[in-house]
């Protein structure tokens, strides 16, 4: 039953997906990056957040730390990474935009930690801020990043409540 409601909740989240790849998701507005794979949003009730070219929440997590990543296989179905071909730059924002290398592509960090969205979320929605699950092994706790504030501190989350997902 576990099995069935994980390959639903998949399917659903990629039918989600191509419908809003098919309709276009609208730009963020704000300061944004030299090739536009990353801006600032106001983002109500969060304040001033990174957002992708898409206009989604970027997020960070506890586990990927020092070009380590283990959001992988089943994560990445539901925390896509935000990928580019070279770091983008945005003047006035502290900290540093760099690439880690994921498979064949290039994933953004910032501050050092990878940037990842949220399938669930759609532009202008903050959705997996402060969510807790597991995949293959690891426990994650994910959160938004702020624009010019140090991202999340780099504990692992122990708890046992349930994921964003509802089960």
């Amino acid at each position: 039953m576990k099995r069935f409601l994980i390959i639903a909740i998949a399917g659903a989240v990629t039918l989600v997906a191509g419908i809003a790849v098919a309709m276009g998701a609208s730009n963020a507005m704000g300061a944004t990056s030299k090739g536009g794979v990353v801006s600032v949003k106001q983002i109500s009730g969060k304040g001033s957040i990174l957002v992708s070219a898409k206009g989604l929440a970027l997020y960070t997590n506890n586990q990927d730390r020092q070009g380590m990543l283990v959001c992988n296989v089943a994560c990445v179905s539901f925390w896509k990474p935000l990928t580019a071909s070279k770091a983008p730059t945005i003047s006035s924002l502290p900290g540093k935009f760099a690439l880690v290398k994921r498979g064949s592509l290039k994933q953004v960090t910032y501050r050092g930690k990878p940037l990842y969205t949220f399938a669930l979320d759609k532009s202008g929605q903050v959705s997996g801020d402060g969510a807790h699950d597991a995949f293959g092994g690891h426990n994650f706790t994910w959160h938004v990043v702020h624009a010019g504030k140090a991202t999340s501190s780099q504990t692992t989350s122990t708890g046992t409540s349930p994921g964003p997902y509802g089960y």
